[in-house]
Protein backbone atom coordinates (compact mmCIF):
# COMPACT_ATOMS: atom_id res chain seq x y z
CA UNK A 1 0.00 0.00 0.00
CA UNK A 2 1.33 3.80 -0.90
CA UNK A 3 1.73 6.01 1.14
CA UNK A 4 -0.97 8.66 -0.91
CA UNK A 5 -3.76 6.00 0.15
CA UNK A 6 -3.29 7.09 3.96
CA UNK A 7 -5.97 9.28 5.29
CA UNK A 8 -4.32 10.97 8.27
CA UNK A 9 -6.50 11.78 11.08
CA UNK A 10 -8.28 15.35 11.75
CA UNK A 11 -6.83 17.50 13.75
CA UNK A 12 -9.60 18.23 16.15
CA UNK A 13 -8.01 21.30 18.27
CA UNK A 14 -7.32 23.39 15.10
CA UNK A 15 -8.93 26.51 14.67
CA UNK A 16 -9.95 25.50 11.00
CA UNK A 17 -13.75 25.16 10.35
CA UNK A 18 -14.49 25.45 14.01
CA UNK A 19 -18.11 25.49 14.72
CA UNK A 20 -19.44 28.66 16.24
CA UNK A 21 -18.49 28.85 19.91
CA UNK A 22 -20.69 27.15 22.96
CA UNK A 23 -20.76 29.56 26.14
CA UNK A 24 -20.36 25.83 27.73
CA UNK A 25 -17.32 24.14 26.06
CA UNK A 26 -14.75 24.27 27.34
CA UNK A 27 -11.57 26.57 26.53
CA UNK A 28 -7.94 24.52 26.34
CA UNK A 29 -4.94 26.11 27.65
CA UNK A 30 -4.24 27.50 24.60
CA UNK A 31 -7.20 29.07 24.50
CA UNK A 32 -8.83 26.78 21.51
CA UNK A 33 -12.04 25.46 22.26
CA UNK A 34 -11.72 21.70 23.29
CA UNK A 35 -14.28 19.72 20.55
CA UNK A 36 -15.15 15.92 21.72
CA UNK A 37 -17.93 13.37 20.77
CA UNK A 38 -20.67 15.89 21.96
CA UNK A 39 -20.04 17.87 18.55
CA UNK A 40 -21.08 14.88 16.81
CA UNK A 41 -24.63 14.28 18.78
CA UNK A 42 -26.12 14.69 14.99
CA UNK A 43 -25.08 11.83 13.97
CA UNK A 44 -25.15 9.56 17.35
CA UNK A 45 -28.65 7.66 15.88
CA UNK A 46 -27.23 7.05 12.48
CA UNK A 47 -27.05 2.67 12.17
CA UNK A 48 -23.94 1.87 10.65
CA UNK A 49 -22.84 -1.97 10.37
CA UNK A 50 -18.73 -2.44 11.16
CA UNK A 51 -17.52 -5.73 10.27
CA UNK A 52 -13.65 -6.98 11.14
CA UNK A 53 -12.71 -9.09 8.65
CA UNK A 54 -10.20 -12.02 9.58
CA UNK A 55 -9.89 -13.45 6.57
CA UNK A 56 -11.76 -15.68 3.80
CA UNK A 57 -12.25 -19.23 2.80
CA UNK A 58 -13.72 -21.12 0.25
CA UNK A 59 -15.50 -24.09 0.19
CA UNK A 60 -18.14 -26.31 -1.73
CA UNK A 61 -21.80 -26.69 0.73
CA UNK A 62 -21.11 -30.26 0.84
CA UNK A 63 -17.66 -29.72 3.18
CA UNK A 64 -19.64 -26.56 4.41
CA UNK A 65 -22.38 -29.04 6.14
CA UNK A 66 -19.56 -31.56 7.42
CA UNK A 67 -18.24 -28.70 9.60
CA UNK A 68 -18.73 -28.97 13.31
CA UNK A 69 -17.59 -27.83 17.03
CA UNK A 70 -14.12 -27.40 17.06
CA UNK A 71 -13.00 -27.38 13.10
CA UNK A 72 -10.57 -25.77 11.87
CA UNK A 73 -11.12 -23.23 9.30
CA UNK A 74 -7.83 -22.05 6.68
CA UNK A 75 -8.26 -18.63 5.89
CA UNK A 76 -6.65 -16.64 3.51
CA UNK A 77 -4.26 -14.80 6.20
CA UNK A 78 -1.73 -15.79 8.05
CA UNK A 79 -0.99 -14.86 11.88
CA UNK A 80 -0.37 -11.21 12.53
CA UNK A 81 -1.27 -9.81 9.08
CA UNK A 82 -3.55 -6.53 8.85
CA UNK A 83 -7.13 -7.70 9.30
CA UNK A 84 -9.38 -5.61 7.22
CA UNK A 85 -12.39 -3.11 9.12
CA UNK A 86 -15.43 -2.64 6.65
CA UNK A 87 -18.28 0.46 7.59
CA UNK A 88 -21.80 -0.64 6.19
CA UNK A 89 -19.43 -2.61 3.98
CA UNK A 90 -16.84 -0.40 2.66
CA UNK A 91 -12.75 -1.11 3.35
CA UNK A 92 -12.29 1.87 5.57
CA UNK A 93 -9.04 0.75 7.70
CA UNK A 94 -6.60 -2.16 8.84
CA UNK A 95 -6.08 -2.99 11.81
CA UNK A 96 -5.10 -5.69 14.44
CA UNK A 97 -6.86 -7.88 17.07
CA UNK A 98 -6.53 -6.80 20.44
CA UNK A 99 -7.25 -8.50 23.90
CA UNK A 100 -8.67 -6.37 26.61
CA UNK A 101 -10.17 -7.88 30.03
CA UNK A 102 -10.69 -10.82 28.48
CA UNK A 103 -12.56 -9.56 25.36
CA UNK A 104 -11.59 -9.38 21.82
CA UNK A 105 -11.13 -5.96 19.90
CA UNK A 106 -9.77 -4.45 17.46
CA UNK A 107 -7.39 -1.52 16.92
CA UNK A 108 -7.18 0.37 13.70
CA UNK A 109 -3.68 0.99 12.99
CA UNK A 110 -3.73 2.86 9.39
CA UNK A 111 -7.35 4.49 7.79
CA UNK A 112 -7.82 3.51 3.75
CA UNK A 113 -8.53 6.52 1.52
CA UNK A 114 -11.96 6.37 0.06
CA UNK A 115 -11.45 6.55 -4.37
CA UNK A 116 -14.73 8.37 -5.20
CA UNK A 117 -15.87 7.94 -8.90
Amino acid sequence: MSEDSKVPLPNLDSDAAAPPLDPNAAMAEDGAVARGAADLEAVFDVPVQVSAVLGRARMDVGDLLKLGPGTVLELDRKVGEAIDIYVNNRLVARGEVVLVEEKLGVTMTEIIKAERS
